[in-house]
């Protein structure tokens, strides 16, 4: 970097001293250099936003002009070749770009990140900043040379964290995979109607849009009996369904059954009709041990090996390897070699933001795999009961890891071969309106598989959601009012300062709310010194805990065991104390516990009738536990979103579970806890639009914070209107 700033120094010297000559000021200030270019690239993006939601080439367009804006603007600060008057010229111009960007951002605000100075630059985004450069008539350094292969996995930043557990060579050198034989790869379907579209975004529309009834490939009917469950273990039908489509030569899932309908049995038992071993399945931390019960219950055949920390205890010579995320980044080097002929990945939610490094890992490990069996196609499956959380483009990352989607080399998404052919064979484009559900039923049936409890567990007991209204009437309640007002105070003062501004003759004041809201959304994120929505929320959660603990200990003393979930420690905590005085005993599932003691906790709870409380954290406990021997849930803190309650509440309703389950949700009134309880509801349609086929309202993809934010905001302008009418 250091090297290219130098260059273009010497390339501006060199060409203003020139200008200088001939006109008295350096021309590049006006048409000619870098910043010509990116007003017009900031404007065809701020184009592109107001269309909609920005596509993956503008969103890599949006990132190499911010960074390109933040050298430029770097430079001319420092150059002392350039007179003060070009300075103040440049830095003037570059402002405006600058308030283009904060405006896009505002409308569409996943942008928001891309402008963090340690966002991480893709091969695209790299590509797009040198051909930018070029035009600009910069001269570049010469690159690097391209990293062989198996440097190429490995992210660079990485490399040095790379491990090899005790016996992995000595297993890739016993069963080494042979060269792939490409002689059976079909070339691909002419694509001749779709040629010049952009795909991916009406894809995801299609989707969006609802209707079209549920989003389930046609399972074929299982063979009669039954013989795919070990001796002893039963399948039900949705199950036995699932895995006959495995047989019939099926490799590439999105499993996307409700929670609680056993998808880690059929996982491992996917695997084995598929003969994909050695099987790699990649989950969260809290349910590793889970896993190897399960994979050994279902597939107790099969050996089954778990990653912790270096893999200094695996078995290499295992059939199943279960490793967690946070984990997966030292071991991308031998996993890469391995010769992995399946991949499942649990709770896939949790890779939707594909710029993250485990988005990253993931994605890469599912390309390596498909480049070492070309003709074989790898078992990929995709896990999860909710894999929109509040966006339609949750999807993209997991249609990318099943091989659905790929990018090109200027880093656009678009349909793989497969999929693109299936578009193509239907006969329509986007602007046809029988595109749409045409799309969407291509998509599904390259192996979306949803079914509902309603549908597929008719004995499953019902399930309801019950509100339970307290006042914080304490000093402490007090507090939380006082600093809600003090959050407004603040809000309101930016949105006045705006609104008197430049942007404020620009903007609507729905757009200024927004753009305010953002930025303090970002900040809060960025720091969590002073107050604001997430210490304010956590705040409420700290006095809604003797409560909501007393009403928990009631339940547990009338009605049998309690699953009691909350957000933050301190609520666990307090709630804990509340429960030892009350004399009942209580386990506890925390982020901070090994797999073992996890496990250990969650069988007491379920096994040990003198057990009468489980304490849990929602982001711990949310997923891939099974409590079912309460009905009862309290949740005494709120979630930020409908999946993450909807998660908690199933660790109780599934199969397995006798009792009708009733969820009481604590809720501090006449506080901003009540609105969030408003905006969560509201997201619910999401899902049920995109994978149930129900016609639900449209909804914006903002969060929930954004939406709580803004409705303080408008909520002080209002105040303060009445105030001005009421003088």
């Amino acid at each position: 970097m250091a090297s290219t700033t130098a260059t273009r120094s010497a390339g501006a010297r060199s060409m203003s001293t020139t200008s200088a000559k001939q006109q008295g000021k350096r021309r590049h200030t006006h048409n000619e250099g870098i910043i010509p270019l990116l007003a017009r690239a900031v404007r065809e993006v701020e184009a592109s936003a107001q269309r909609g939601k920005a596509a993956a080439a503008s969103r890599t367009k949006f990132q190499v002009i911010a960074l390109l804006m933040r050298e430029e603007r770097a430079r001319v600060r420092t150059d002392e070749n350039v007179s003060d008057s070009e300075r103040a010229e440049t830095l003037k111009r570059l402002d405006g770009i600058a308030s283009i960007l904060a405006r896009t951002a505002a409308r569409d605000t996943s942008l928001i990140a891309l402008l963090e100075p340690t966002a991480a630059l893709g091969d695209a985004a790299k590509q797009l900043k040198r051909k930018m450069l070029t035009q600009a008539g910069i001269e570049l350094p010469d690159e690097a040379p391209e990293p062989q292969p198996a440097q190429k996995f490995v992210p660079p930043e990485l490399a040095e964290r790379q491990v090899e557990p005790r016996g992995v060579e000595t297993r890739i050198r016993t069963n080494p995979f042979l060269p792939p034989d490409l002689s059976g790869v079909s070339a691909p379907t002419p694509v001749v109607r779709l040629a010049n579209w952009e795909l991916l975004g009406p894809l995801l529309k299609s989707f969006e849009q609802g209707g079209g009834g549920s989003a389930c490939m046609e399972l074929p009917e299982p063979p009669q009996p039954d013989r795919l469950a070990p001796r002893g273990q039963e399948l039900m039908p949705h199950q036995a369904k699932f895995l006959a489509a495995v047989a019939d030569g099926h490799r590439s899932f999105l499993l996307a059954d409700e929670p609680g309908l056993g998808k880690t049995a059929q996982s491992v038992l996917a695997a084995s009709v598929a003969e994909s071993y050695p099987l790699l399945v990649v989950v969260p931390n809290v349910v590793k041990m889970n896993w190897a019960r399960e994979a050994e219950q279902w597939t107790p055949r099969r050996r089954v090996t778990v990653i912790h920390g270096d893999g200094d205890d695996i078995d290499p010579y295992a059939d199943i390897f279960i490793v967690n995320y946070e984990i997966l980044d030292r071991h991308l080097s031998w996993i890469s070699r391995f010769g992995f002929r399946g991949m499942v990945v649990d709770e896939a939610h949790m890779i939707k933001n594909v710029q993250s490094q485990r988005s990253r890992n993931v994605l890469a490990i599912a390309e390596r795999m498909r480049e070492r069996t070309p003709t074989a196609l790898p078992l990929l499956i995709a896990l999860t009961g909710t894999p929109l959380i509040n966006d339609i483009d949750d999807f993209r990352a997991i249609w990318r890891f099943l091989g659905w989607t790929e990018t090109d080399l200027s880093g656009n998404e678009k349909p793989g071969r497969e999929l693109l052919a299936a578009l193509e064979a239907n006969g329509y484009t986007p602007a046809d309106s029988g595109f749409y559900p045409a799309a969407r039923h291509s998509v599904v049936d390259m192996g979306i598989v949803r079914r509902r409890k309603i549908d597929v567990a008719a004995d499953l007991p019902s399930k309801r959601v019950v509100d339970l209204p307290v006042e914080l009437d304490d000093d402490l309640g007090r507090g939380i009012r006082e600093a809600e007002r003090q959050l407004a105070r603040k809000l309101l003062e930016r949105f006045v300062a705006a609104k008197r501004g430049k942007l404020g003759e620009k903007l609507s004041d729905d757009a200024l709310i927004r753009m305010v809201c953002a930025q303090e959304l970002e900040e809060s994120n960025a720091s969590a010194d002073g107050m604001n929505v997430f210490t304010m929320v956590r705040q409420i959660g700290q006095a809604k805990a003797p409560l909501a603990a007393d009403y928990a200990a009631q339940l547990a003393r009338s009605v049998g065991k309690v699953v009691f979930f909350a957000k933050h420690i301190d609520v666990m905590d307090q709630a804990e104390t509340i429960f030892a005085e009350r004399g009942l005993r209580t386990i506890s599932i925390r982020g901070d516990q090994t797999s073992a003691f996890r496990q250990a906790q969650i069988d007491a709870f379920n096994q040990d009738p003198d057990v009468s409380v489980a304490v849990c954290s929602l982001t711990a406990a949310g997923v891939g536990v099974n409590l079912q021997a309460s009905s009862d849930v309290v949740l005494a803190e709120l979630s930020w979103t409908d999946a993450e309650q909807t998660q908690a509440i199933d660790r109780v309703h599934r199969i397995g579970q006798e009792e009708p389950v009733t969820a009481w949700r604590i809720i501090a009134a006449q506080t901003i806890d009540a609105r969030i309880a408003e905006l969560i509801d509201g997201k619910a349609g999401l899902a049920a639009r995109a994978l149930d086929g129900a016609d639900a309202k449209d909804e914006d993809e903002d969060s929930v914070q954004l939406h709580a934010l803004m409705q303080v905001l408008r909520d002080a302008i209002a105040l303060g209107a009445e105030g001005r009418n009421a003088s």
